[in-house]
């Protein structure tokens, strides 16, 4: 009788002292891409009784609240072969960048799964159409980098609340951006966005900007007009590859008109009127460093709130993170 006590003790301290992760060890990393690809085939046939989601299932897309089987479920013609995943299975997170086709053009497509008990509980997605992105940028010939894809070794890796640290930092250096690096960026850092290759670009087309390196246009402080970056939601954290999948908002109030660069040059901004970007962004992080982004982005009301923040309404306006 006092070994079973003994044996039973010992049992229940073990399950006490188990982890968040150990606890959701029912579905790893195997387990959350098969819910991904069911939910992909779903969408693809248009039948959203063919996905494994929960009772109490939230879906937005391009930052809109809609019943599942709204929007692109219904214009959907087909998914490209673009397949970027990556899985966060200590919290049940999924991210997937793909192309996805509607009846006449193809556009950037980004999803973000939550799963608990092996049902999805929250889909946010953002298709980037070019006919309403709004932005000169936006191409649906993606190709795989397999940057994004490589696994990192044990010394390689980053702790993951350092992840998040890196993450939100360039999120600092962009906002007002003035000249300051608030994040730490590998010499070689590329960026992509809505498909377009936004740095190292030598491309017929491409802009000053768009030719410089991650951390150099920071450095000069060209965006200065970027006047908020708000909302900021660190969703998945995949430590095996090193990437942070986060969402965000830039407003841009439209009041900055001409100013200088770090190099004393003087500059117009880009946008003159009160907008604002709605984003989901990926950062591979390898060695405490970010060396690629991925990003799909579309253009949304002027300050207008998330349905994933749950803030209230106050007096003289909406309450703004």
């Amino acid at each position: 009788m006092r070994l079973l006590a003994v044996i039973l003790a010992m049992a229940a301290a073990g399950c006490a002292s188990m982890t968040a992760a150990q606890q959701s060890a029912n579905c790893d990393r195997t387990c959350l891409y098969g819910v991904l690809d069911e939910y992909l085939a779903a969408l693809a046939a248009k039948d959203p009784s063919k996905a494994p989601l929960a009772s109490d299932v939230r879906y937005t897309e391009n930052n809109v609240a809609l019943k599942v089987g709204d929007g692109v479920w219904g214009t959907i013609a087909s998914m490209g072969k673009y397949d970027f995943r990556f899985a966060d299975p200590e919290a049940g997170g999924i991210g997937f960048y793909g192309v996805l086709t509607e009846a006449r053009t193809a556009a950037p497509y980004t999803l973000r799964l939550k799963v608990k008990d092996k049902k999805i509980t929250e889909i946010e997605t953002i298709v980037a159409r070019p006919q309403d992105s709004l932005v000169p940028f936006t191409t649906a010939d993606l190709t795989d980098k397999p940057i994004l894809n490589e696994i990192l070794t044990p010394e390689q890796r980053t702790p993951r609340k350092r992840m998040i640290e890196l993450a939100d930092g360039y999120f600092n250096t962009l906002q007002q951006n003035n000249g300051q690096i608030h994040t730490v960026f590998d010499p070689a850092c590329n960026r992509r966005e809505n498909g377009f290759q936004t740095t190292n670009n030598i491309g017929e087309g491409a802009s000053p900007t768009m030719r410089m390196g991650c951390e150099e246009a920071f450095k000069l402080g060209y965006y200065l007009f970027d006047d908020r970056l708000r909302s900021r939601r660190f969703e998945v954290i995949d430590e095996e590859r090193g990437l942070v999948m986060a969402a965000a908002f830039i407003d841009h109030a439209g009041v900055i008109g001409e100013y200088k660069l770090t190099d004393g040059r003087t500059m117009n901004a880009s946008y003159r009127r009160p907008h604002t970007w709605c984003l989901m962004e990926t950062f591979k992080i390898k060695a405490g460093k970010i060396e690629q982004i991925e990003a799909v982005f579309v253009y949304v009301p002027y300050r207008m709130p998330s349905p994933w923040t749950n803030k209230e309404w106050v007096k003289g306006g909406f309450e703004y993170e």
